[in-house]
């Protein structure tokens, strides 16, 4: 799949991943102080190959710097305890010195406090951009440029007449409306009308239906949410640049209904017998996609509101389980599309396209006919227990032993993009479009728009 360059960092990985065992035997990339202090160059390397800003050395000082502020304190604390004792018994003479003494290790522990105070908000700050390692047959590039296709499904079409583009389209048959949604919303604005809007639902519901028949908990998650969930997920707060915020309410608009399922369950301990918890989770998102300007933005590629049916999974903290969700969910996605008949290429995400977060990510890009091109319309990520630490998700084992849980994601289907691909995908020389037959149910039998 993979040589050279990822052969060699993945040796660097390997290692990484026997050294950070956990201390409660689970075997896992446990990024907490301990094992980052441990194993230094493990983490080095994946700062390295994620591309992320961030210096390790200065990280562990901190820690290492928090350690013996809190040992002081607790010291300082232990020292006012026995004082006070001694105070109860003493005699008005040393009574009179303990007070002395009293006020200079207030003093003291105020300082101490302050210190520590100012040195944990450090720390977690730096913690909080601490990536997970990514797995061994990982590509290392800096960005997308690195991704490789480790397979081809489908065959794009072949048109006996000049195709138009999903606008072009969309305009003839007064399915869309960009000129006045842009009025309205400014730039990457779309209103769908009249049939593109029962494609979009039908679109959605044939999503829904397979998700639910797979034992997937559907559910119409919040898009307003507050910052916990945010930082829970990863998306805060290296990318708060990419996020839309009400700043009245203290609340920000989701990218992704992903969002909501971490924070639905933080600070949580759930029972192991409820795992894996399966959810189908639909939302409209919001994105501000800052920097992407120039990028497959005409029409409905590239837009600030979607709609998107998102599948998410937390499950035992185990490398195999997650390993087979994450095929799993992979697979759903692609039995989606084949159902739907359209050509697509799996690709395997290089550490610099993955995240912070990502243990393993494969994109799912799907052929384009307007551009000539596959484009990503799904993203399947395992990030081991790097969001549920973030989030305190955690679970009681059959032992007893209560560990973090493991979380994956991967879309369903997201639209406007799947429309996009759809109209331009099954348009007809008359500029209608054929109706894949997995939708008919969902549009009265219909077989054309």
């Amino acid at each position: 799949m993979v040589g050279g360059a990822a052969g060699a960092a993945g040796s660097v990985f390997v290692a990484g991943r026997q050294a950070f065992q956990s201390e409660r035997g689970l075997g896992t990339l446990m990024l907490d102080r301990r094992q980052i202090r441990d194993n230094p160059d493990a983490v080095k390397t994946a700062v390295q190959v994620k591309g992320i800003d961030l210096d390790v050395d200065e990280l562990i000082h901190l820690d290492k710097t928090t350690r013996a502020l809190q040992h002081e304190l607790d010291q300082a604390q232990a020292r006012r305890k026995s004082s006070a004792k001694e105070f109860a018994k003493a005699d008005d003479a040393r009574r009179a010195e303990l007070r002395a003494e009293h006020e200079e290790l207030e003093g003291q522990l105020k300082t101490l406090r302050d210190q520590l105070a100012e040195t944990t908000q450090k720390l977690q700050g730096q913690l909080l951009l601490t990536p997970t390692i990514p797995w061994e047959g990982a590509p290392v590039g800096p960005d997308e440029s690195a991704n490789v296709v480790i397979r081809s499904v489908g065959t794009p079409p072949e048109f006996g007449f000049k195709p138009l583009d999903h606008v072009e389209l969309c305009e003839k048959r007064g399915w869309a409306d960009f000129a006045r949604a842009r009025k309205v919303a400014g730039e990457r604005a779309y209103a769908l009308m009249a049939d593109m809007v029962l494609l979009e639902r039908a679109v959605h519901s044939y999503a829904l239906d397979l998700l639910q028949a797979k034992d997937f908990t559907l559910v119409s998650v919040p898009s307003l949410v507050r910052e916990e969930p945010l930082i829970g997920t990863g998306q805060f707060p290296a990318h708060r640049e990419e996020t839309y915020a009400i700043t009245a309410d203290d609340l920000y608009l989701a990218g992704t209904a992903e969002v909501a399922l971490v924070g639905f369950h933080s600070d949580e301990i759930l029972d192991h017998k409820r795992l894996p918890v399966r959810y189908a989770g639909i939302s409209p998102c919001f994105r501000r996609e800052a920097g992407s300007a120039g990028r497959d933005v005409r029409g409905l590629l590239r837009v600030h509101q979607f709609e998107k049916v998102e599948q998410f999974v937390i499950c035992a903290a185990d490398p195999a389980e997650s390993d087979r969700w994450h095929a799993e969910l992979l697979g759903t996605a692609e039995q989606l599309l084949q159902g739907l008949g359209l050509a697509y290429q799996v690709v395997e995400c290089a550490t610099g396209d993955m995240g912070a977060g990502k243990y393993r990510m494969n994109d799912i890009n799907t052929w384009m006919p307007s551009l000539g091109a596959y484009r990503e319309t799904h993203s399947c990520s395992s990030l081991h227990d790097w969001q549920a630490r973030r989030a305190n998700i955690r679970y009681r084992d059959t032992d007893g032993t209560v560990r973090f849980a493991y979380t994956l994601n991967n879309t369903a289907v997201a639209t406007p993009r799947m429309l996009a691909a759809l109209v331009e995908n099954y348009q007809t020389s008359e500029a209608q479009v054929e109706v894949p037959a997995v939708l008919r149910p969902y549009l009265g039998g219909r077989e054309l728009l």
